[in-house]
């Protein structure tokens, strides 16, 4: 289970950045609400639409992606505790 190491390396990076990474999102997906209200006074349901679409893939990371990966990372480093 060596080639699981480069695992751990990567989600605790994302366990240090997570909050930087929210932060992020958040600016972001205001930014994006932004955009969704200026594009339906405009009506452009295009712009609207690929808005909303950044806007659920950037939800569905911070509540599903991020803390699935996290939990893959928890899963691993017990697996090497226990040495299997």
């Amino acid at each position: 289970m060596p080639e699981m190491a480069g695992v751990l390396t990567l989600t605790d990076r994302l366990e240090a950045k997570l909050p930087g990474i929210l932060a992020e999102h958040q600016q972001i997906v205001a930014a994006l609400g932004e955009l969704v209200a200026a594009a339906r006074a405009e009506n452009k349901p295009r712009y609207v639409d690929f808005a909303e679409k950044l806007i659920l893939h950037a939800r569905t990371e911070e509540q599903v992606l991020y803390p699935a990966a996290l939990i893959v990372g928890r899963y691993v480093r017990l697996l090497f505790d226990l040495g299997l």
